[in-house]
């Protein structure tokens, strides 16, 4: 696991994108449980940071698709699944697995 960010950069339903190793992520928070995934779209590369949260579903900003934050499936088109990371929280650190 490797550390991400601080808890108290991403509130209560609050989102952050962070580099990690290279790679850029996207952290949300939804009532204390951290999830974390790609920030880019795997349908057109669109950033996802500025997408809608709901019913545990990432929606793109770009053409709505919903991605369900636990395992990156896509219930608008199959095709397409976000990479999705475990995450988990120490003390007021999130590390992230990026393996």
């Amino acid at each position: 696991m490797t550390f991400a960010a601080k808890l108290s950069e991403v509130p209560n339903f609050g989102k952050k994108v962070v580099t990690v190793n290279g790679q850029e992520l996207l952290l949300l928070n939804i009532k204390g449980e951290i999830f974390a995934c790609e920030n880019e779209c795997p349908h057109q590369g669109s950033p996802l940071h500025a997408g809608i949260v709901k019913d545990g579903h990432l929606s793109c900003p770009r053409h709505g698709y919903r991605f369900n934050l636990k395992s990156g499936a896509c219930l608008d088109n199959p095709a397409f699944t976000l990479k999705v990371f475990p995450a988990q929280i120490q003390g007021d650190e999130i590390l992230v697995d990026l393996a």
